[in-house]
């Protein structure tokens, strides 16, 4: 454990462990939530899903959009990597594939944001048996 040696260290401790929480309280109900699923799988870890998944973190978090951002596996879209899904509280997901800081910028400002629809919408070609 990590010692306190001054005020300052004590308020960035503090800021440290209630963003933690903030993670925790976020979890209890992700369905009210922007939740962006990044694909990590080898493939889109190559093409650069690493560096799109910190961008979304951080520039949702400066635009204040109350978003889960996590890593998930291959979607199986290995010729459109990085690919993404985003799912807004009250519509279907969508997968955005060949996604670069650029076009993550693009998702945040106009889909997010507004509902506007983005380039590189890579259509559903499966149905979930119930």
């Amino acid at each position: 454990m990590a010692k306190v040696k001054s005020l300052a260290d004590l308020r960035r401790m503090k800021e440290e462990l209630q963003s933690k929480m903030d993670l925790r309280e976020k979890s209890n109900d992700p369905e009210s939530l922007v939740q962006i699923k990044v694909a990590m799988a080898t493939c889109g870890i190559a093409s650069g899903a690493k560096e799109v998944m910190e961008f979304l973190i951080e520039e949702t978090a400066k635009r204040g959009i109350k978003t889960i951002v996590t890593q998930t596996g291959c979607m199986g879209y290995c010729y459109a990597e990085p690919t993404i899904e985003v799912k807004v509280p009250g519509k279907e997901p969508i997968v955005f594939g060949d996604v670069d800081i650029k076009k993550a910028d693009q998702i945040v400002e106009k889909y997010i944001k507004n509902g506007e629809l983005v380039d590189g919408i890579i259509p559903v070609n499966y149905k979930t048996l119930d």
